[in-house]
């Protein structure tokens, strides 16, 4: 997968998504089952690449019915940034309340959260993740239910992740502590990501 930006070339038309949508989501779907990770209950990280880019610009363009080439390049501007460039990893990291009331309560609880996200190679010390680049998403009285994280890595955690390393992934906040260890599937995966 390229670490390239995204540009129009690279996008099907309309009606060439039209035909093609069944077939591409079903592939981004099983891509990103490499590419997700559950961070206890009400927590999902999805560490973004070029494909799964594609697939939102995609589906905006579908959805909105954009075709004129300024619109189109209005939405890659706004995703591209979520690319990884080859030494980091981005996600999109969604906190998941189903009942309404306790939403409100626990995203009260949970300001800052973006900020106590890590990721860790093996042997290295965490990575604390820079977050919501594009736009603050936390106001005075809670956090956003979305957020955009980046973790920037240095080029011996590159080097261990492609050569096989265990890596970790959590959250360190006061109201929200959970750590996982990554499975082989998705430390494979974004070891594709790095050069």
């Amino acid at each position: 997968m390229s670490r390239t930006a995204l540009t129009r070339k690279d996008l099907m038309s309309l009606e060439q998504y039209s035909t093609a949508r069944k077939e591409f989501r079903a592939r981004v779907i099983d891509h990103k089952r490499n590419r997700s990770v559950a961070l206890g209950p009400n927590a999902t990280w999805t560490f973004e690449d070029q494909l799964t880019m594609q697939y939102q610009v995609q589906e905006m363009l579908r959805v909105e019915r954009i075709f004129e080439a300024e619109a189109i390049q209005q939405e890659l501007d706004a995703y591209n940034p979520l690319i990884p460039d080859g030494r980091n990893w981005k996600v999109t990291f969604l906190l998941e309340f189903p009942d309404v009331d306790e939403r409100r309560q626990r995203l009260a609880q949970l300001k800052g959260v973006e900020d106590r996200c890590w990721v860790q190679v093996a042997g290295c010390e965490r990575v604390w993740a820079i977050a919501d680049e594009d736009l603050e998403r936390e106001n005075e009285d809670k956090t956003s239910s979305v957020h955009f994280l980046r973790f920037e890595l240095s080029e011996q955690m590159c080097e261990q992740v492609k050569a096989g390393a265990a890596l970790a992934a959590g959250i360190d906040h006061d109201n929200y502590r959970h750590e996982v260890s990554l499975p082989g599937n998705v430390r494979d995966s974004l070891a594709k990501d790095l050069i």
